[in-house]
């Protein structure tokens, strides 16, 4: 059971109080299946953001990311993104409405990364200029992607399947920073990675010129402590509310 404690708002959470609403998700479950993980989840997050969503494995976190992206197997529940109803009843069609979504503003990091190792890092980034415009401009942002990655740029041309953990974890992140997005959903940014990698990879994040929100799913706490604008608990597909100190037991 995650043991949570209530904590007061940052100076900067409450300038973010008077933004406008960018997600809004109501009574939203969702799985595969037979099997229900989610349980009529509630959250909103405002536009700029940063919240960090922490839980053990199995208890949600990438589900309710698969479910705004509608790549859950059912799903039912409102989900409202820049004002557009996004979510709705689905019993199947994983996927089908992704690709729609990515362009009106929504970018996955997804968990393990999901790399394709006979690709090249720059073919990688490029994967990510989904929309015309960014598409246009991949050069440009790829030029970006490696100021904030410097450890990529000698590695333009390796294959990614090649790359250390911690490296293929900024080709992903890098991946989805090429979008026109206006909500990033990261899945366990350190999962696997060495405590020193985990560490460079989340201050990499932090430090994003990025005007989107963010969701980061974690499971180490302290890299999001003091960092997120808020922390929200989820326990056994059901939310917790927002806290500020977490002990996964």
């Amino acid at each position: 059971m995650a043991h949570l404690t209530r904590y007061s708002l940052t100076s900067e959470s409450r300038r973010l109080i008077l933004k406008p609403e960018l997600l809004q998700i109501n009574q939203l479950s969702a799985g595969y299946g037979p099997l229900r993980v989610l349980h009529e989840i509630d959250l909103t997050v405002r536009a700029g953001e940063r919240i960090g969503l922490v839980g053990l494995n199995g208890h949600g976190k990438t589900t309710m990311m698969r479910a705004i992206t509608h790549m859950t197997g059912w799903q039912q529940g409102s989900i409202r993104f820049n004002g557009v109803e996004i979510g709705g009843n689905r019993s199947q069609g994983a996927g089908r409405r992704t690709p729609g979504l990515v362009k009106m503003g929504i970018a996955v990091a997804p968990q393990g990364d999901a790399i394709f190792p006979g690709l090249s890092v720059r073919k990688h980034l490029e994967c990510g200029a989904h929309t015309k415009l960014a598409w246009r401009e991949r050069r440009q942002r790829i030029a970006q992607i490696y100021k904030i990655f410097p450890a990529l740029d000698p590695l333009q041309d390796a294959l990614v399947g090649k790359l250390s953990g911690g490296e293929r974890r900024m080709v992903s992140i890098g991946r989805m920073l090429m979008a026109d997005a206006k909500l990033y959903l990261i899945d366990e940014p350190s999962l696997g990675l060495a405590p020193k990698i985990s560490k460079r990879v989340m201050e990499a994040l932090w430090a994003l010129p990025v005007e989107g929100a963010m969701i980061i799913a974690e499971q180490n706490v302290s890299l999001l402590t003091g960092r997120a604008d808020r922390i929200v608990g989820m326990h056994a597909g059901r939310m917790r509310g927002d806290v500020g100190h977490v002990e996964l037991v």
